[in-house]
């Protein structure tokens, strides 16, 4: 299994933790818009098949960590739960969501809340599901954050990831090499004017221990039952874990 690398997104001195803080800060406004441009639409494809996941757990009370923008909140009200629960470490990134949650008049299903997902403001045992889409990666201590994961969970409860991964076939982990390095940064420093953001993330990415070796650390701080869905050729996967019993 490969050693957890740290990568942050603007200086190698610091806490990562505030440097995501700043950089999805930073890049807020114009965060959906880059995602839909540089996934072709495909994130939307992959939280819809994420949710299809939790379906068959029917869970009541949700936990969406790195929630951002609020997409996969909203989207797990497919589920008909009743009550989701969104937390983030940035502030500007939930204003938007707050503002879609309003605009969709969902002021009554969905909480947004500012929080670390090291330091989780629940009790033990509370959610039926907790989820993170998009985020894991950014955890400065990540089994420390799926250790207070597991801890809010029920018995019982999944725990469900939604994660960009590296893809190992020949020609997609070459073409996706490639877009990474110099298609993505550049187009994320034209439109949000931070370059840091849009290189670190294809870094992170490649630093995030994928596959196997996530459902091993996911293992090893007491969750059972993983398993790995890749999805389009590699380029995303979806874990699931649950909490025993």
């Amino acid at each position: 299994m490969q050693s957890e690398v740290i990568v942050k997104p603007y200086t190698e001195e610091g806490s990562k933790k505030v440097q995501v803080a700043d950089m999805f800060n930073n890049i807020a406004p114009k965060y959906d818009f880059l995602n839909r441009f540089l996934s072709a639409g495909i994130d939307k494809k992959w939280r819809k098949r994420a949710i299809k996941e939790l379906s068959k757990e029917n869970p009541k009370t949700i936990l969406d960590v790195a929630t951002g923008t609020a997409d996969f909140a909203i989207e797990a009200l497919k589920l008909n739960p009743e009550k989701v629960i969104g937390i983030d470490i940035s502030a500007k990134m939930l204003e938007i969501g707050k503002e879609k949650i309003t605009q969709k008049s969902l002021n009554d299903k969905i909480e947004l809340m500012l929080g670390d997902s090291e330091y989780l403001p629940f009790e033990d045992n509370t959610f039926d599901a907790v989820t993170v889409a998009f985020g894991v990666r950014n955890f400065e201590n990540l089994k420390q954050g799926l250790t207070e994961i597991l801890r809010v969970l029920k018995p019982n409860g999944t725990f469900l990831v939604l994660e960009f991964s590296n893809p190992r076939k020949f020609p997609v982990k070459q073409l996706y090499r490639f877009y990474s390095k110099y298609i993505l940064p550049t187009i994320g420093w034209i439109v949000s004017r931070d370059k840091s953001a849009y290189t670190y993330l294809p870094e992170s990415i490649k630093a995030f221990p994928d596959g196997e070796n996530f459902l091993h650390i996911c293992t090893s701080v007491g969750y059972a039952e993983t398993k790995w869905i890749p999805l389009t050729m590699g380029i995303c996967s979806i874990y699931i874990a649950k909490k025993h019993g």
